[in-house]
């Protein structure tokens, strides 16, 4: 049976238009070194293990048994890390296992006098397994579901999630597009009596291999459900990348978000804030991967990841 991957993508869209979201934000960072140094539009990529979080069917082009390591130092004394394997069965598909970790560091306990008492933690973490097989020639789609916990002191919630994606890929002309939905489900348990919604993120982009250069270019419309006030700005919220090969063992990557650059825009001035840039290197079987991300006159943040294939 044939499927039209637009017909797909459009039903998709409608079904999780309605959609808002609230909490759980930390699904939305880019923890991965190589995704980050794109500006995050990752949603078309085949070749890393890390498109398990941006868009499910990445995991079918994967050979062996992949596996990656992530970690992100935050501003103050927030930290991040990720991690993702997947496993090829004959004759059923392929597997990956993730998992996204935050710590916001240690904060001091104080009475309503200002009184101080101890000290307590934060963080946030989500487990998911995913699955992802084919569905035509060239076409391929995933599924992830993930369970999301949130701790505060004494306090927590939970909430189950689900990420769905859509990739069809023109081999000859080295040309892919990906579609994915990202963080629809609901909260099981609240911090207290109202339960929030997840960030549910709607994302189309593509990715290009440059015909007469060492360049794979990289477009990503994120955040699609989101009500704007008229059509073409649905489209403001996206992101750019390219990576170049500079050589068999080291390539340079470059990007660019615009919604971060509106964010962290101060007065008339923005700085470097939405601008990536990133570093990987071939040595041996393993792929090390450095990025750096300007957040204008707040700071930056540095991320480091290790990839490898067993």
């Amino acid at each position: 049976m044939k499927f039209s991957f637009f017909s797909v993508i459009t039903i998709l869209f409608f079904a999780s238009n309605s959609f808002a979201q609230n909490t759980y934000e930390f699904l939305r960072l880019d923890i991965s070194p190589r995704a980050a140094a794109l500006g995050g539009s990752f949603v078309s990529n085949i070749d890393d293990p890390n498109v398990v979080f941006y868009n499910p069917a990445g995991i079918n082009h994967h050979d062996g048994t992949p596996v990656s390591f992530s970690y992100l130092k935050h501003l103050l004394d927030i930290n991040l890390a990720s991690a993702a394997m997947s496993r090829e069965y004959e004759g059923i598909g392929r597997f990956v296992l993730g998992l996204q970790y935050i710590n916001y560091g240690d904060f001091i306990r104080s009475d309503e006098l200002g009184n101080r008492n101890g000290e307590f933690t934060a963080g946030e973490a989500a487990l998911l397994l995913g699955y992802g097989n084919s569905l035509d020639e060239n076409f391929y789609y995933g599924a992830n579901v993930k369970f999301i916990f949130s701790g505060i002191d004494d306090r927590s919630s939970s909430a189950i999630g689900f990420d769905v994606g859509l990739q069809y890929l023109f081999p000859e002309q080295q040309l892919n597009f990906g579609f994915s939905v990202l963080n629809m489900g609901a909260q099981l348990s609240s911090y207290y009596n109202t339960k929030e919604e997840l960030p549910l993120d709607i994302r189309l982009g593509l990715s290009k291999k440059l015909e007469h250069l060492p360049l794979r270019f990289y477009l990503s419309f994120n955040k699609l459900n989101e009500e704007q006030d008229n059509f073409l700005q649905r489209f403001k919220s996206f992101s750019v990348g390219g990576e170049f090969n500079l050589s068999r063992v080291l390539r340079l990557r470059l990007g660019y978000d615009n919604e971060k650059r509106k964010e962290l825009k101060i007065g008339t001035t923005a700085g470097l804030a939405g601008f990536h840039i990133g570093l990987g290197a071939l040595i041996s079987s393993y792929n090390f991967d450095y990025a750096y991300s300007s957040l204008g006159s707040i700071g930056a943040f540095h991320r480091i990841g290790i990839t490898t294939s067993f």
